[in-house]
């Protein structure tokens, strides 16, 4: 088994994961601030529902992100 070449695939995997998050977050701001503009009447839920899933890939991406940033040694 090769040790060395694993880091470099978990970089890999998890910055392909980060940008598939970020786009999906972006995709989904956009929707939010089209339904704010012009909301369907009774259709409070839908936004609450992408707004809730909006700031589950934030913080998907913000763990990711803090996976993939080296510790600075003390």
């Amino acid at each position: 088994m090769n040790d060395s070449n694993e880091p470099n695939a978990d970089v890999t995997s998890l910055s392909s994961r980060l940008a598939v998050l970020t786009t999906e977050h972006r995709d989904l701001d956009a929707i939010i601030n089209q339904i704010a503009l012009a909301p369907p009447p009774g259709d409070d839920l839908l936004l609450r529902r992408l707004k809730k899933r909006r700031l589950l890939l934030k913080d998907r991406i913000s763990i990711i992100q803090h996976l993939m940033d080296p510790d600075v040694p003390a």
